[in-house]
């Protein structure tokens, strides 16, 4: 009784992506026009560089979506670009003319990630003052981009990272320990390619977007400190490496020198500039189910907190906006993040587990389809972008033997959902805006005989 609740699902979660794509972000953003590249936002010029007094323009750039984000500006430079490097996940990558791609792990560094970041600081070190460098940014970079402070070692990041997402710390959380354990976050990309002209464009996976979280900041001001990082790691009981904790307590005692902050030199010749977030998705969304005939509302752009928590939220949802009995089919939008506590030793991600909390809240409701998808394709270290919720996921995974109670208590969304047939899956995506949690509701269904009795 809800396949058509699916199909309008999938079509409007296409059109969220789709609104937010990176190639495109950035093709709209630079705007070449005679001798000078404007950058624009909104239809307002935020920025201008005249080109003729450009020698060299370099693309440096990370996360999942910078192989999108590259491709977004050749399309309007061409071969005025004279080179980049760009690291991204496995399976995100793709040949670019003239730029080196690196593909590495995501989200426990690995060494090919040591090597991505090594390229990205040699050709910031490399630019002159009459170069511009392009810096793209998205989700994953701070990973991605794997450059261990001094006398600190891969292994040390890599415990660290995971002990972290484990504890299901925030991305301002993680960042402001990952910028202080890093030679490139914290604005060091920026200082090492000074005073060349830097620009920096990013695809936001951060709620607020705030520019010096995206990526751990790489190419602007940073206002955490190691103090803040030490914070992090007491709060959740974080079992840091003796180097890494030796590191961050010289560094809060002002032997090791901070992350880059406002009013340093490396920002003379800086900017940075959002181009596309989660509120482009939510738009494209809305328009979509618009269209598709759905009275919609857009929510909220800013949720966080724990996945299993939010999916009791967004049933609540569905249970009160049912009560106002409303008199045509209805679509619920909400964009953010979540995490994730893993206490179990399951597989999945933040949005299936969102999924799987949400179809336990609405077992044998018709007339109501949830998803929740990952708009970069990625839902966790699994195959899928994220899972359906209907009134019937419970059973079904009830019928191939599976207990939905147990399989959320261990974390272990994914093998439900793929039994119930469930899953979404995207493949990458070529953007990274957060995560999108839609709620469709055809009341002449989910009312049943109340509603024609």
């Amino acid at each position: 009784m809800t396949t058509h609740l699916r199909e309008h699902a999938r079509l409007i979660l296409d059109a969220a992506v789709a609104a937010a794509d990176a190639r495109s972000a950035v093709s709209r953003a630079l705007r070449l026009e005679g001798e000078s590249l404007r950058i624009v936002g909104a239809g307002d010029v935020l920025e201008r560089v005249h080109l003729p007094s450009t020698e060299n323009v370099w693309l440096i750039g990370a996360g999942k979506a910078a192989c999108a984000m590259a491709a977004g500006a050749l399309d309007v430079l061409g071969d005025r670009v004279t080179g980049g490097t760009v690291t991204t996940k496995d399976g995100h990558g793709r040949d670019l003319p003239g730029i080196y791609v690196w593909e590495a792990a995501h989200p426990v560094p690995d060494t090919r990630g040591m090597a991505g970041a090594a390229d990205a600081l040699r050709m910031a070190r490399a630019a002159g003052r009459r170069d511009l460098v392009l810096v793209l940014l998205s989700g994953g970079a701070s990973a991605l981009w794997a450059a261990p402070a001094a006398g600190l070692a891969l292994g040390d990041l890599r415990t660290v990272t995971d002990q972290l997402l484990r504890a299901g710390a925030t991305i301002h959380e993680m960042n402001a320990v990952r910028k202080h354990l890093s030679r490139i976050g914290g604005g060091k990309l920026a200082r090492a390619a000074a005073p060349a002209h830097v620009v920096t464009l990013a695809v936001s996976d951060v709620v607020g977007s705030e520019l010096a979280v995206i990526g751990s900041g790489p190419a602007v001001p940073d206002y955490t400190t190691f103090a803040d990082a030490l914070d992090v790691l007491e709060r959740y009981g974080i079992q840091a490496p003796p180097a890494v904790r030796a590191h961050l307590r010289a560094g809060d005692a002002g032997e090791v020198e901070e992350t880059v902050s406002l009013g340093d030199p490396a920002f003379a010749r800086a900017s940075a500039h959002v181009v596309a977030s989660n509120a482009d998705a939510l738009a494209g969304a809305s328009r979509a189910a618009q269209r598709l005939g759905y009275l919609t509302r857009i929510v909220a752009d800013d949720v966080e907190g724990e996945a299993r928590g939010v999916g009791e939220q967004v049933a609540t949802l569905v249970r009160d906006t049912l009560a106002e009995r409303p008199g045509m089919p209805v679509a619920l939008l909400l964009g953010g993040e979540t995490t994730v506590t893993v206490t179990g030793t399951g597989r999945g991600g933040r949005n299936q587990e969102l999924a799987l909390s949400v179809a336990m809240e609405i077992e044998g409701m018709d007339g109501v389809v949830v998803a929740s998808l990952g708009t970069d394709g990625t839902d966790g270290p699994t195959d899928a972008a994220g899972g359906f919720a209907d009134g019937g996921t419970v059973a079904r995974g009830h019928d191939a033997g599976l207990d939905a109670r147990e399989a959320l208590r261990r974390n272990d969304a994914y093998p439900f959902l793929r039994a119930a047939g469930d899953l979404i899956v995207t493949g990458p995506t070529g953007t990274n805006v957060n995560d999108v949690v839609l709620v469709l509701i055809d009341p002449s269904v989910a009312l049943g005989e109340e509603r024609t009795g």
